[in-house]
């Protein structure tokens, strides 16, 4: 069915409705809160739909309707020819059941387990698995940036875990298991967290082992006004990277007990640093990889910023606020 005739048999239910038995009323009002999910979920998809202006496959300008599929409309490009609709060039194009994508985003904003949000859903524990990674590709990118005035900058660290490759790089170890040396080595993931005094926060996993001054030349850069303080501990890279990028620089000499002077302090990303590690035991492990996206998923759970389904599907779909790239 196409645009023209769904809107002609829309038109004719619409003139019915006044005359529908109080039966009749109460199955249509059954059938639309079952299918609530699914109508919230294409109308939001729709949103981005009405948004492009160019092909994804070509970035041709020329776009035209071109019917409905699955309850989307679909659209044709005269440039390549190809048709597409507003999930195509996304991490959900071709993902299915589109009736329980929000009732699972509202299972990862309540922090459930793949295998919890599973359960609540109905779906297969690998389909509960890709879906959380699917929404995230996207939705972990959305932060306010530039950082601005005081920007506190600080790296936690935690040991590199492979859970779920099938070729290991290195001999396996037990869950919860250690490093073979102390201190900070190259079998440590790097988090560098950066957050202002406003809230905003950009994050990054720089590699394994003590940050660098080429690794935060690499990452904090874009995300930083020109104007900024830069507030770190006594790290020698960061005195390095302030003054490769000429902006200002105070650090707090944590090592000898010194953890505030006034307002230079790193307090606030610290208690970012706990508030990310204490959420993530949930998870029982959590593979180096995939730790970008769980550090995606907390900024949006911190502060309500993303506090419903509708908005973390919009999210997801790049829908919201400024992207910052993290690949």
């Amino acid at each position: 069915m196409d645009s023209q005739q769904f809107s002609v048999v829309f038109t004719e239910l619409m003139r019915c409705l006044p005359h529908l038995s109080g039966q009749q009323s109460e199955t249509l009002r059954t059938l639309l809160e079952r299918d609530g999910p699914l109508i919230q979920c294409l109308a939001i998809i729709e949103e981005r739909g009405a948004r492009m202006r160019q092909c994804p496959h070509c970035a041709a300008s020329r776009i035209y309707r071109h019917g409905m599929s699955a309850g989307l409309q679909r659209y044709l490009c005269l440039g390549c020819r190809k048709s597409f609709n507003a999930l195509t060039g996304t991490p959900l194009a071709r993902l299915r059941l589109r009736e329980k994508w929000l009732p699972y985003l509202q299972c990862m904003i309540d922090s459930k387990t793949v295998r919890a949000s599973a359960a609540a859903t109905g779906i297969h524990r690998n389909t509960s698995f890709r879906w959380r990674h699917r929404f995230l590709a996207d939705a972990k990118r959305q932060r306010k940036v530039p950082l601005q005035g005081i920007v506190e900058a600080d790296e936690t660290y935690r040991l590199e875990s492979q859970k779920g490759s099938r070729h290991l790089t290195r001999p396996a170890r037990r869950r919860g298991g250690h490093a073979g040396r102390r201190g900070i080595t190259s079998e440590h993931d790097c988090i560098l967290v950066a957050r202002d005094r406003s809230g905003a926060t950009v994050d990054f996993v720089t590699g394994r082992g003590p940050v660098t001054k080429n690794q935060l030349l690499a990452c904090l850069p874009k995300v930083l006004a020109a104007d900024v303080l830069l507030v770190s501990d006594g790290a020698a890279a960061y005195p390095a990277f302030a003054t490769a990028q000429r902006i200002l620089h105070e650090a707090v000499n944590i090592s000898a007990g010194i953890r505030t002077r006034g307002a230079i302090h790193v307090q606030n990303v610290n208690r970012y640093h706990s508030h990310f590690k204490t959420w993530l035991t949930r998870f029982n492990g959590v593979a180096s990889r995939y730790l970008p996206n769980y550090l995606g998923w907390l900024y949006g759970r911190d502060g309500n910023r993303i506090s419903t389904p509708a908005s973390f599907l919009r999210a997801s779909l790049l829908m919201d606020g400024k992207t910052l790239s993290q690949e």
